[in-house]
């Protein structure tokens, strides 16, 4: 396995399908930036299923187990369950998580299952219909959403359930989504907001620590953790004493996990990020396309772009400040 400058390996791919969502919720795409005017990417710009089968093909061989194909909006690319089934009939890989906003996952759940795929994470920030429409960014009440989720669990998949907690915005949805989600017995995890791309208008004062997440719903359930000594873990886990199953705090801003990352990212326009907060990233479309490409080269120049690896922006954000550009969320999900 490769490893980079602190010797962390590379076993996760997350792949970007699409630059393209059918929401706009307000800390990845807010609509006053991406309206209708916007002018996303061609669909030639997005990297040919041909050519992430080269990459996955490298990327294996560094030590990659798994894949999450993420967007933009993953459901809303072509071509999608035939993909699926590539990756885990051509290039075993073990296991294939797809993250959606659930739009459109209950009439997929089926065909998704058929090709292969494992998991299934669903972004989802309130139950109460005003506060989750206004952070969609459409007005859309999260009925649609609910009837995806419970559609993938008949088929089977295991559901995990992605709230990014925003302080004044949804909050107080914190224990209304945890009773909701204890009862179905799916895990919820709570995101604290990130300065993820340049256009959700973060500030620190705005997030909502996993810490006083995890003394709300402690003032509601006995809780107890499940293991915080594995520093590969993103989620912070916890289970409820009562044995009805388990929720996440993910706490990249109060209590950075830099020193365990073990991802890589290809955005949508075919760009290699080692980090969600990269600024830059390394052009593998031009090299994918240029003429006489060879697919040996590609495990050399990922090899060396993961071994010159140094991120590790959550635990140095205070002394960067606000100035820097990032990638944006559209391009290389989450």
């Amino acid at each position: 396995m490769v490893t980079d400058k602190r010797g962390r390996g590379l076993t996760d791919l997350r792949i970007s399908l699409t630059d393209r969502c059918n929401l706009r919720c307000t800390y990845c795409m807010p609509k006053e930036i991406f309206g209708a005017d916007y002018v996303f990417l061609k669909k030639n710009d997005w990297l040919r299923f041909s050519e992430l089968d080269d990459l996955v093909e490298a990327f294996v061989q560094l030590g990659v187990k798994k894949v999450r194909l993420t967007g933009g909006e993953p459901l809303l690319r072509p071509g999608l369950d035939k993909y699926i089934h590539g990756l885990k009939h051509l290039h075993k890989i073990e296991d294939i998580a797809l993250t959606t906003n659930g739009l459109r996952l209950a009439e997929r759940v089926g065909d998704l299952k058929e090709a292969g795929l494992d998991r299934v994470t669903v972004s989802l920030d309130a139950l109460d219909p005003v506060i989750a429409g206004k952070m969609n960014g459409r007005g859309i009440a999260p009925r649609a959403v609910l009837s995806g989720i419970a559609a993938a669990r008949h088929e089977g998949f295991q559901v995990k359930v992605n709230m990014v907690v925003e302080r004044g915005v949804n909050d107080g949805e914190i224990l209304p989504m945890a009773r909701y989600f204890k009862e179905l017995g799916v895990t919820l995890r709570f995101i604290e907001f990130m300065d993820v791309g340049n256009h959700n208008g973060w500030k620190m004062e705005r997030v909502v620590s996993g810490r006083e997440i995890l003394e709300q719903i402690k003032s509601e359930f006995q809780v107890e953790p499940v293991d915080l000594s594995s520093e590969h873990e993103v989620a912070k886990r916890y289970r409820y004493a009562d044995g009805s199953g388990e929720f996440g705090l993910i706490t990249s801003v109060t209590q950075p996990f830099c020193g365990g990352c073990t991802r890589a990212r290809i955005s949508a326009d075919g760009k290699l990020y080692t980090c969600l907060f990269a600024s830059q990233g390394l052009d593998l479309k031009s090299v994918l396309r240029a003429e006489g490409y060879d697919k040996s080269q590609l495990f050399d120049l990922l090899s060396k772009k993961w071994g010159a690896r140094d991120d590790r922006y959550s635990e140095v954000r205070t002394d960067v400040g606000d100035s820097r550009s990032k990638v944006e969320m559209s391009y290389i999900g989450g």
